[in-house]
């Protein structure tokens, strides 16, 4: 992951917040999470990260996995034209 994990705003918070128990996480959940990415100084590693290597759990850089995954197929869709 590299050093940028320790430099973010989710370091000391709770990981029930951004890996939630259930299937998804509850709009408030989310809302929630996205307040502590809002601010976040690494913001943009983390999201690096969570597209990259295929993250398929939890709520990384504000994003759900179903957003990271259609961020990977646009990316895929966008490197074949």
């Amino acid at each position: 992951m590299g050093s940028w994990i320790e430099h973010a705003a989710c370091r000391d918070a709770d990981p029930e917040l951004f890996f939630p128990i259930g299937a998804v996480p509850s709009p408030e959940q989310l809302k929630a999470a996205r307040r502590v990415c809002a601010g976040c100084p690494v913001h943009g590693p983390c999201l690096r990260f969570a597209v990259e290597s295929g993250q398929s759990g939890g709520i990384w850089a504000g994003t759900t996995e179903r957003e990271r995954r259609a961020m990977r197929e646009e990316v895929l869709h966008g490197a074949r034209t």
